[in-house]
């Protein structure tokens, strides 16, 4: 019998994703999914791609998840800590949502609102010492999707000294998955298909989180929804260090990590080359005009910026090598 696990939220599309994942874990055994509005339906009526799977999806709350050894929670900002506290204090979580990411109440209560619910650990292993802190705790937080990729550019760079950390501008596109799996007008393929559009511009809660995983001091932030199921692509700008090789920095901070490859020069990180995966892609170099330094990345947003990385945080927590039931190669075309 494997590592008994539940998944709380498993019929949105980070759930579903979370349940492909466990489904096929070698050391996990899925025991419960959980959800609302679809409770009562099979896995895989909710979830065509998951055919075979034979489950049917129970009523939210904690009765059906007290039992398992390991809780995902993929559930709506501001809904994870609730349930958290009604399971018992020995149950391993790792927390989907925004819950538990941020150290500051006043960050919470501007971007998200109503009451902070306090920090866990924060779910990014790439970042110095994460790793360790994470593999010794029963409670973590998972990045957001664009903090994810956002952070894993930026991060080694101003902990290096080699950017400012006081001039940071972003834009990054994400695929339509992002927004969940709720139905609305402005998600229509009709609407999206042919198109891009900014939105959140300058509030988005992301921000906070970013600054607070790579030391930012100042972030100005564009996000696009792009014409795509799934994927991220960041552009990162900074001002550098005179003479940094950005390149070389960040190939040096991850030389170690098995999910995050810096490309050789001349090769940049686009989305379609990790779906699937749990990889994050950077590229890096310097304008030669205005002298900014540029970092691209490109993510799958439902595996490093969602349940890949919520599956590499829990091999961690429950003592398994991170990379267990995870792919570091995409799918294509």
């Amino acid at each position: 019998m494997g590592i008994r696990v539940a998944v709380a939220g498993a019929s949105g599309y980070a759930g579903g994703e979370l349940l492909r994942l466990v489904a096929a874990h070698p050391e996990f055994e899925l025991v419960a999914a959980t959800a609302h509005s679809q409770a009562g339906h099979r896995v895989d009526v909710v979830h065509p791609q998951l055919a075979g799977l034979d489950m049917v999806l129970g009523p939210a709350g904690p009765d059906a998840l007290a039992g398992a050894d390991l809780v995902f929670l993929a559930l709506p900002h501001g809904e994870s800590a609730a349930l958290a506290a009604q399971l018992p204090a020995d149950v391993r979580i790792v927390d989907l949502g925004a819950d538990h990411r941020l150290a500051n109440p006043y960050d919470w209560a501007h971007y998200y609102g109503g009451t902070h619910a306090g920090q866990w650990t924060y779910g990014l292993p790439e970042l110095p010492g994460q790793r360790e802190l994470i593999a010794s705790s029963t409670r973590v937080a998972n990045t957001g999707c664009y903090a994810a990729a956002i952070s894993l550019a930026l991060a080694p760079l101003i902990a290096a000294g080699a950017a400012e950390p006081a001039d940071v501008v972003v834009v990054a596109a994400s695929g339509t998955s992002g927004a969940g799996r709720g139905a609305k007008a402005h998600l229509l393929a009709s609407e999206v298909m042919g198109d891009l559009s900014p939105y959140r511009v300058g509030t988005h809660q992301h921000v906070p989180e970013i600054k607070q995983a790579t030391g930012a001091r100042s972030l100005s932030f564009t996000p696009v929804l792009a014409p795509m199921p799934r994927g991220i692509l960041a552009t990162v700008t900074a001002v550098p260090a005179r003479g940094v090789d950005p390149q070389a920095v960040l190939a040096e901070a991850y030389a170690d990590a098995p999910f995050v490859h810096v490309l050789p020069e001349g090769r940049w990180p686009h989305t379609a080359a990790t779906l699937g995966s749990n990889s994050c892609h950077l590229q890096a170099t310097v304008d030669v005009d205005s002298r900014r330094l540029i970092v691209v990345s490109a993510l799958d947003n439902l595996g490093k910026g969602a349940a890949g990385q919520a599956v590499q945080n829990a091999n961690l927590m429950v003592g398994l090598p991170e990379t267990t039931g995870l792919s570091v190669y995409g799918v294509a075309p």
